[in-house]
């Protein structure tokens, strides 16, 4: 992902209303207790591991900081794999320096699941439940996945998941990312195996689908008009759309495949109190309205704050994958997928 000048016009202000108006000390207690806000000043700050975009993890820093300015995080990024032999490595040695681990794929946090201590937001019972997969890891992030065009070339805009089988977009017009490329794609290709039907992988291959490594580059291909459709996840397109890029992205009634993180404070943790501050702020309503209106996400509350363009909810619903299926499932099936699409790895 290039580097992104997150404008405010971006910002759709449902955090702003979910927050204003109130003096900075009732804000503040809105996620925690006088004590707990205490001891986490008194800390100063905490290490923040992560393996989301840097960019965008600078972005919740500095919102949380509004709330709490004088608890500085020190962000520590690195690629999924990358981050989990570090935690690893750190933890066997018996010096792990995270305060608060961020990542994306749920089964290999919760192979860690002992590295971390038990912890609960405030708002717990507003999280759907198929979102956890230990009741010591949270969503903080939560991503979807939607259809993209190009505005310039597409005439007649695809408004379904079915669509994408459809004869007049054969030739290399949709781009996709490999099923294999990680724990996101797998989600997306579970969701057309098991709710598009068992053949809509034939359907789409016989298009001739364009492959590509991951989001970033295939999101970029679409604003170039390489490809002029791309299932891609909705924060990946969104910060192009907001700059002006000739894109859109639609949500399809048939579900939208939704990725959990899994978020946890560790047992290591130097400064307890200010990392479960930030979970708090982060997983509240008001941080993941923020996360919404400024970055694209998507979240796992059971009552959405907001939600994002384009989105009626009493049509579009998410799709979450169960997760015992999610782990047994992947590798027999993303090896069908290979052999569908013609992929090598």
């Amino acid at each position: 992902m290039k580097r992104r000048t997150f404008t405010t016009s971006a910002v759709l202000g449902t955090a702003g209303i979910l927050t204003g108006g109130l003096p900075a000390i009732a804000q503040q207690e809105k996620f925690g207790s006088k004590e707990l806000i205490a001891a986490a000043e008194k800390e100063g700050g905490l290490t923040y591991y992560t393996a989301n975009f840097a960019e965008t993890e600078q972005e919740v820093i500095k919102e949380f900081n509004k709330t709490f300015p004088k608890i500085k995080v020190a962000m520590v990024r690195a690629p999924g794999g990358q981050l989990i032999t570090r935690i690893k490595t750190e933890a066997a040695a018996g010096k792990l320096g995270a305060d608060v681990v961020n990542h994306s794929d749920r089964g290999l946090m919760l192979a860690l699941v002992d590295l971390f201590q038990d912890y609960a937001p405030p708002n717990a019972a507003d999280y759907r439940p198929d979102a956890l997969v230990s009741p010591k890891l949270w969503p903080g992030v939560t991503l979807g996945w939607a259809i993209a065009y190009n505005t310039q070339l597409v005439k007649n805009a695809p408004k379904t998941w079915m669509d994408l089988t459809k004869s007049e977009y054969k030739g290399k017009q949709i781009g996709q990312v490999v099923g294999p490329s990680g724990g996101t794609t797998w989600t997306r290709s579970m969701f057309e195996r098991q709710v598009l039907g068992e053949d809509y992988w034939q359907k789409q291959a016989a298009l001739g689908i364009a492959l590509y490594p991951s989001g970033a580059p295939l999101s970029d291909a679409l604003v170039r008009g390489e490809v002029s459709i791309a299932p891609l996840l909705y924060n990946i397109i969104y910060t192009k759309i907001v700059e002006g890029a000739p894109a859109e992205a639609i949500f399809a009634p048939e579900g939208v495949p939704i990725i959990p993180y899994a978020d946890g404070v560790t047992k290591a943790a130097k400064s307890p109190n200010a990392a479960k501050l930030f979970m708090n702020w982060r997983l509240s309503k008001e941080g993941q309205a923020f996360q919404i209106a400024k970055l694209g996400n998507i979240t796992s509350l059971k009552e959405p704050p907001a939600f994002p363009k384009g989105w009626d909810p009493k049509v579009i619903k998410v799709w979450v994958p169960e997760y015992k299926q999610f782990e047994s499932l992947r590798e027999a099936w993303l090896e069908q997928w290979n052999k569908i699409y013609g992929y090598r790895q």
